[in-house]
């Protein structure tokens, strides 16, 4: 038969333990355990920001909407550059094996401070202008992203295999290093593919 001393070490270990469950998600917001994995996430979500009902086929002269999102789990504060580039399906995306960006120029950027735990989420909004369509191929001659309206000259060739003129909004993750004063491409990226239509 157990002591009433004995009962009180039961009693507070059992407490003990359950304070230490209660407070652990809270304690992995102050404490980084070596080795710990940081990363860093990019998304896309569709216009109701969910992962459904994402813009496909896209004709001139109307506005399509989606959301970016970048988290920061790097374990410190960090700088990023979201930045919106297009493309048509013979231009090159950036190497994920290299970690190389693509050569293709910037349409658009969004500049984002995060501390470490932190979500951004920020609207993209795309139209087109200048679209012809002739002899199987499309050009799209310029895209509007958010309030900024710039030209691309992309040209897509039919595709017969899956019907359609094809181009990709791909979205890259940038990272400011402190060591070289500059952001470097941080080996994320997004795609969004696009058939283009005459209505």
């Amino acid at each position: 038969m157990l002591k009433l001393d004995d009962y009180k070490v039961v009693f507070a270990s059992v407490g003990l333990i359950g304070v230490l469950l209660f407070a652990s998600p809270t304690l992995s917001l102050v404490l980084r355990l070596p080795g710990s994995e940081r990363f860093s996430e990019l998304w896309v979500l569709g216009p109701g920001r969910m992962a459904e009902d994402f813009p496909f086929n896209v004709s001139a002269g109307s506005t399509y909407s989606v959301f970016l999102g970048v988290g920061n789990h790097m374990g410190e504060s960090e700088y990023y550059r979201v930045v919106v580039k297009f493309r048509n399906s013979s231009e090159p995306l950036p190497n994920a094996t290299e970690g190389v960006a693509s050569s293709l120029p910037e349409l658009y950027a969004y500049n984002v401070f995060l501390s470490d735990g932190q979500v951004w989420e920020g609207a993209l909004n795309f139209s087109f202008s200048d679209v012809v369509f002739g002899q199987n191929v499309s050009s799209v001659g310029r895209m509007r992203v958010n309030d900024a309206w710039v030209n691309v000259d992309k040209s897509a060739v039919w595709d017969n295999v899956t019907n359609g003129y094809f181009y990709q909004v791909f979205i890259e993750l940038w990272m400011y290093n402190t060591a070289s004063g500059n952001f470097g491409f941080h080996n994320r990226f997004v795609t969004l593919w696009l058939n283009m239509t005459a209505t």
